[in-house]
């Protein structure tokens, strides 16, 4: 069993001889170069996990290489063989990113505990970073799913954005997708290798949000039995999400706006300033021009993180984006719950379409799983919908009790038209009727034609 690829990079043929047998006991797969342009090229050609490298080769100091390394192979790990009273060489290969040194002839029986723990430190670190990356695509700008002119508006602006330090403000109701966005943004800009730190100021009581912001040194207050590190501190060089924002207190506005001005704050109980890198990304469900009316809100607050300003339009007014969204989360409860879905009743699509969505992206997610669960033998129909859905809703009605038969079906008709981008042949589908009969029913009701 292959524990690992090991490079040995010595001038020395003996040395090189002897690692290699003693690695291969070992069960390691060794490589071996006398000089530092023969290892380069392995390297490249080969997936290296640790180097043993000589710190003199042929006269030359191979430790200014252990940059040129790192650039090639991030997560290799580098041990460093130096000659007897050569400790200020081991010293500097640390400093410039090696794992190790070891003394030639001293420290002979530790080179195999060594390179364990490198292997162990570069099996971590390659870990980790597939879990950091596998986040990153996660939330990029390709995965936010719709069609609908407004999303991709949305996503077209927010790219324009991105690699800017420029304070964001996202608004737009409860459950349209503003931390996705944010996240988005975060994990698409240059500050994706670090922290990306969300925090709702509406469940947090306010009294306390400032601690969990700010931090506090030890004995700032009663119970404040030590140190604590707060959001701005595990954000710095990342970003920073302040969802729902209109929630935070007036006096707390204006500690976050010295922040935003100067990039430091002093934590209660300290003395000193602590300075942060830190993008602020804001969120919030309300109208900030009316909570400055009523004071509620800083006004020079508002002007300081709405540089750009994105607004999430509610999912009734996308309703293009509903059937791509619910199968979307179809699809990723059928995975987690191990039940294959083979059918989608037309009814389902209709009933959906012709719901409000209050609650907007987030009540159609809950719902999508909720019909998964409830599905039998793989198909998902409409009576596996909450009550509420088999309603007839306002905005479906237009809040009008006198309209016709014939305005309740030209409505239907545009709502699924619109639902399938005019894709005649999907919405006569999901409408149940002929192709003929939908173009007569077009033209019957001069249902405008985009």
């Amino acid at each position: 069993m292959n524990k690992g690829n090991i490079l040995v990079i010595d001038d020395q043929l003996e040395i090189r001889n002897l690692l290699s047998k003693l690695l291969t006991l070992e069960n390691y797969n060794s490589f071996c170069a006398e000089n530092i342009d023969d290892g380069l090229k392995i390297i490249t050609e080969e997936d290296i996990h640790v180097i043993v490298l000589d710190v003199r080769l042929n006269e030359i100091n191979s430790i200014e290489f252990i940059p040129i390394i790192k650039k090639k192979n991030p997560f290799v790990e580098i041990i460093i063989l130096t000659a007897y009273g050569k400790i200020n060489d081991g010293v500097k290969s640390i400093k410039l990113g090696a794992f190790d040194y070891i003394t030639k002839g001293d420290d002979d029986e530790k080179i195999i505990p060594t390179i364990e723990k490198a292997m162990d430190k570069f099996r971590l670190s390659s870990k980790l970073n597939k879990l950091e990356s596998k986040i990153r695509n996660k939330f990029k700008y390709e995965n936010i799913i719709g069609c609908s002119t407004s999303i991709k508006e949305n996503i077209s602006l927010a790219k324009k954005f991105t690699d800017s330090d420029t304070t964001i403000l996202i608004t737009g109701e409860t459950g349209t997708g503003k931390e996705v966005f944010a996240q988005a943004i975060h994990y698409e800009s240059y500050r994706a290798d670090k922290q990306f730190v969300a925090i709702n100021c509406s469940s947090i009581p306010k009294d306390i949000l400032e601690s969990e912001l700010f931090g506090y040194k030890k004995g700032a207050f009663t119970g404040a039995i030590s140190n604590k590190k707060g959001l701005f501190e595990e954000a710095d060089g990342g970003t920073l999400f302040l969802d729902e924002i209109s929630e935070m207190s007036i006096n707390l506005q204006a500690k976050l706006l010295r922040v935003l001005e100067t990039n430091t704050f002093i934590k209660p109980g300290d003395l000193k300033e602590t300075q942060v890198d830190v993008r602020i990304i804001s969120a919030t469900n309300k109208n900030l021009d009316e909570e400055i009316k009523k004071e509620m809100f800083r006004k020079d607050l508002f002007y300081r993180i709405s540089t750009f300003i994105l607004n999430l339009p509610p999912l009734r007014e996308r309703k293009e984006d509903i059937t791509i969204l619910a199968e979307y989360f179809i699809s990723q409860f059928s995975k987690k719950f191990n039940k294959p879905i083979f059918n989608i009743d037309p009814d389902f699509h209709i009933k959906l379409i012709m719901y409000p969505f209050p609650g907007n992206v987030r009540e159609l997610r809950n719902v999508c799983e909720r019909v998964v669960i409830l599905s039998e033998n793989g198909n998902i129909q409409s009576r596996y919908l909450p009550q509420e859905f088999f309603f007839q809703h306002d905005d479906f009605t237009m809040s009008n009790n006198t309209l016709s038969i014939n305005d309740l079906e030209k409505k239907h008709i545009q709502e699924v038209l619109a639902l399938t981008q005019n894709n005649k042949n999907k919405a006569a589908d999901l409408l149940g009727i002929g192709l003929t009969t939908l173009y007569r029913k077009i033209e019957q009701y001069e249902i405008k034609q985009d």
